[in-house]
């Protein structure tokens, strides 16, 4: 008894003492049998009866629970962090698709820059991408090579946008070259404005206005038949006001007058008619002037930019076939299309280089527009000079 209970006193007295509900003695109940604790106010969560709480913030698990001003933050934080990926993916896949073909380091005797940028848009006869049934449907014809179908020089500054057309047909002085294909030197001729890309493409194009004009091609943009068709189509069409009834069988083209949406196949037709105006290629290009800045407000506009199920269609079928420098970068590009989208909204305006004779009687190439140089050097300069334009052409 001695050494053992002196061992188990001591060993009792070492350990920590139970809690008083665990204590043998207030658990024992008459005779010594232990008695179960009945639940006691204050054990619930609640402050009822129940298990006791396990602490912490709002509830049983023990975790806290977040603040409406947390979840919403961390939803923003969320929101964020999609639309950067998403815009950032959407940068490297559109600019992938950019066609840079065009080397404008490769222009002679460039005039020197001046203020504001100047864009050279064409538009070709390019069929590429459309097969024998297309060239039928659209009209277009299977002509063999690449001529110009409309050009366009849009200016921006800080005077406002001018979008100011270049007949084809305008009778200029090409200048000296070295053939592409053949490396032939050709000395300076005179021909009509489109002969100058038949010749040497869009490099010759280019060399060819800036000689005529005195201005400085900043960036270059090309689109062929079925890029515009295509870009249309992705659009869902285009709207279009008619003042008059438009019918030429040449084109394919056949309006009603007033408002109408116009598919891809019908605005291909409706900018490539000529026939039904009294001055033909000077009343295709006031055509050409609307309708492309109805399409770039029309690609701008929310409906379009908002909708990645019409936008990414709309980007893929422009960018899919649309030519550029090879400086063009998809800011320029972007700048490009609000300047032709602020013209249709009236914060710009559009201009025809001023004609002295729409029919005159070349030499060698038949009718040709000729220019009002008088007019159109004012006209040029103060292009060149970002001035605000006062010239109203034709």
């Amino acid at each position: 008894m001695n050494g053992w209970s002196d061992d188990t006193e001591q060993r009792r007295l070492s350990e920590p003492p139970l809690p008083p509900e665990l204590s043998p003695r207030r658990a024992a109940g008459a005779g010594g049998v232990p008695q179960a604790r009945r639940p006691q106010p204050g054990d619930g969560p609640s402050g009822g009866y129940g298990p006791p709480s396990t602490g912490g913030r709002g509830g049983t698990s023990g975790r806290p629970r977040w603040s409406t001003r947390k979840k919403i933050g961390y939803t923003a934080l969320g929101l964020v962090v999609v639309l950067l990926v998403v815009s950032v993916s959407t940068y490297f896949w559109a600019d992938s698709k950019v066609r840079r073909e065009v080397d404008l380091s490769k222009v002679e005797d460039r005039p020197p820059a001046g203020k504001g940028t100047n864009y050279l848009i064409v538009g070709s006869d390019s069929r590429e991408g459309l097969t024998k049934q297309d060239e039928k449907n659209l009209h277009t014809g299977a002509a063999e090579g690449q001529r110009t179908d409309s050009m366009m020089i849009l200016h921006t500054g800080s005077n406002g946008n001018t979008m100011m057309s270049l007949p084809r047909d305008s009778y200029v002085t090409i200048p000296a070259f070295t053939g592409q294909q053949s490396g032939k030197r050709y000395g300076a001729s005179t021909h009509k404005l489109n002969r100058a890309y038949a010749d040497g493409g869009p490099e010759l194009l280019t060399r060819t206005i800036e000689y005529n004009t005195g201005i400085h091609i900043d960036h270059y943009a090309e689109i062929g038949f079925a890029g515009f068709v295509n870009l249309v189509n992705a659009l869902g069409g285009v709207n279009m006001c008619l003042d008059k009834a438009v019918h030429d069988k040449a084109s394919g083209a056949d309006f009603k007058a007033g408002c109408q949406k116009m598919n891809g196949q019908q605005s291909l037709a409706f900018v490539r008619q000529r026939h039904q105006e009294a001055d033909q290629d000077l009343g295709r290009m006031r055509n050409q002037q609307k309708f492309l800045s109805t399409l770039a407000h029309s690609a701008a506009s929310p409906s379009t930019i908002l909708n990645p199920f019409k936008l990414y269609p709309v980007i893929g079928s422009g960018l899919d076939t649309l030519i550029v420098d090879k400086k063009m970068s998809l800011w320029d590009l972007t700048s490009m299309f609000w300047a032709m989208k602020g013209i249709t909204g009236g914060s710009g305006h559009s201009v025809t280089v001023p004609i002295s004779n729409a029919n005159y009687m070349t030499p060698n190439d038949g009718d040709a527009v000729k220019w009002n140089m008088s007019k159109a050097n004012q006209l040029f300069g103060e292009l060149k000079n970002d001035q605000k334009v006062t010239v109203t052409g034709n």
